[in-house]
């Protein structure tokens, strides 16, 4: 099968799929081979900026010091100051409720070990141990880039997938959105392309049209 272009991919997915009541999501479905998913440098996790953002803005959240915290309010959804850490600490349904509801975590560097040591079983498996940050510093430009960003998980799976926008953005903006996404992905397997089997685009309750 020839490729086809992402744009071509993405309006045939569109045309296909009639409008809901409800803002569905455009998801690529990428399908590996060749690979020994065991091994945990063939596995794919990474955070990836998309150029034309997500059509919905995700939840960022920062751990740090009173000082930090007043940086960023305004810019980051939660700021967490060591009062709040050590509820969250000690509240294990509260630590659970605020990785549900947030996408992203920043941290000043200097208390990450202990984010790790007392709130790593709930945010490690799924996949949102915090960013370090410098102390003192001003992260309102990383929590903008995070804001467009989607996290990329294959963990030990052949076939994983990853939303790269919304249903109502262009049809171009989702294809820049998708090249993006597969270049990054190319870009972290052994053998690049060689190793991707098939990926799929579609949305939320529509059917899946193959790009490669």
């Amino acid at each position: 099968m020839a490729d086809r272009t992402a744009v071509d991919v993405v309006t045939e997915a569109l045309s296909k799929s009639p409008e809901r009541k409800f803002p569905e999501t455009v998801d690529v479905s990428i399908n590996l081979k060749d690979l020994d998913l065991s091994v945990p440098k063939n596995r794919i996790e990474e955070e990836l900026a998309l150029p034309k953002g997500r059509g919905k803005t995700p939840t960022v959240a920062v751990f740090g010091t009173p000082e930090m915290c007043a940086k960023v309010r305004g810019v980051a959804d939660r700021a967490i100051p060591p009062g709040e850490m050590d509820d969250l600490f000690s509240n294990k349904r509260a630590a659970k409720k605020l990785v549900e509801e947030i996408d992203f975590f920043l941290a000043e560097a200097p208390l990450m070990p202990t984010i790790g040591k007392r709130l790593g079983v709930v945010l490690g498996p799924r996949g949102k141990m915090p960013r370090p940050v410098p102390p003192g510093s001003d992260p309102s430009n990383q929590i903008q880039a995070l804001k467009r960003s989607i996290r990329v998980r294959s963990k030990g799976n052949r076939t994983f997938h990853a939303a790269v926008g919304t249903r109502t953005m262009p049809a171009a903006d989702l294809a820049q959105n998708i090249d993006a996404l597969l270049a990054r992905v190319v870009g972290k397997l052994e053998r690049g392309r060689s190793n991707i089997e098939s990926v799929y685009v579609k949305t939320t309750m529509g059917p899946a049209i193959r790009l490669w």
